[in-house]
């Protein structure tokens, strides 16, 4: 099968190939994805260039998110065969990813495509749209809620700005220019602070009547910390779904006396509970048709170094997903 793949970790142009490698069968419990569409996330370019991850096997076949049509199955799995899937978790400590034509993982993985989705569609939903849902779920928002979403331009926070609009919060985002407010906009945005030419905490308070807001929804601990007793009311939740370095420096004492909650998760490391709580969720919202998915730019999978340089700068309104075949 052609696959796009790394033997050591570096820059993106100086490490990915594309090239043949062994085609993959499944083994008992599993299914073997003819694969589509890839889709490629800051996790996928900070583990290639050796940022958060050491290698885990000698050949790396990246990204974790995807989507395709099942092709066979293996032993004590239900005749799964020619349906359209879409994977979570595909390279989550394993080090076949979705970066190929085919891939073998646990049937649960593999999770029904509504024919209304497309499979450039489908990549965008193992890693941005369900870390969005665990993240509102985590806030407990409510009509009564104001939550301020980091990033709400970015892929998560595009998705995070949807599910809390579902709930009646009211919602202020963050973003670094005109076209990102718009596009939060669409998505659902009440009030959008560009934080490049505007002060972040000055606008939070006057959207707010000076109170703060009730939870904050956080792609980045490490550089927003300092500012939460500018942004937060008493008793707020913040619940994070990134960083941007190991360790953070946190006003520790005002985030105690304002009895503030810190919740921290790792999308790929969801309790069973809270992963199928999201995936029926996730999978009534897209039979419905009631959610907004912006693929950004789409590429060939030989152009994969390119797909990573992308991500990583950061300017891609949307979703970044390569075409298989």
């Amino acid at each position: 099968m052609r696959a796009a793949f790394y033997m050591k970790q570096g820059p993106a142009r100086e490490v990915l190939q594309v090239g043949e490698q062994p085609t993959p069968e499944p083994g008992p419990g599993e299914v073997r994805v003819h694969l589509r569409t890839s889709g490629a996330n800051p996790s996928d370019w900070k583990s290639r260039s050796g940022r958060t991850a050491t290698m885990s096997a000698p050949l790396i076949i990246p990204h974790s998110d995807g989507a395709g049509d099942i092709d066979r199955v293996g032993a004590g799995v239900a005749d799964r065969v020619g349906e359209r899937v879409w994977i979570w978790n595909g390279q989550w400590r394993r080090s076949h990813g979705t970066a190929a034509e085919y891939i073998v993982l646990p049937s649960v993985q593999a999770v029904p495509l509504p024919t209304n989705i497309s499979y450039a569609e489908g990549a965008c939903f193992g890693i941005p749209a369900l870390t969005a849902l665990q993240a509102v779920r985590l806030a407990e928002l409510s009509p009564a809620s104001t939550v301020m979403i980091v990033g709400g331009a970015g892929s998560v926070g595009h998705y995070a700005i949807q599910f809390a609009k579902m709930r009646g919060a009211r919602i202020i985002t963050t973003v670094s220019g005109p076209e990102k407010a718009a596009h939060a906009r669409r998505a659902g945005a009440d009030e959008v602070i560009n934080y490049r030419t505007e002060n972040v905490s000055q606008r939070v308070k006057t959207l707010t009547d000076g109170r703060g807001a009730d939870s904050l929804i956080e792609l980045d601990l490490s550089t927003n910390g300092k500012d939460y007793p500018n942004i937060l009311r008493p008793h707020a939740t913040v619940v994070v779904y990134g960083m941007s370095s190991n360790e953070a420096t946190l006003p520790t004492l005002w985030l105690m006396r304002n009895s503030i909650t810190l919740r921290l998760f790792l999308v790929y490391d969801l309790s069973a509970a809270d992963r199928e709580d999201s995936l029926a969720e996730l999978g009534t919202l897209l039979q419905s048709n009631r959610l907004i998915h912006t693929v950004g730019r789409r590429l060939p999978l030989g152009e994969i170094a390119l797909a990573h340089e992308l991500s990583e700068c950061g300017e891609v309104v949307g979703n970044i997903v390569l075409d298989i075949g």
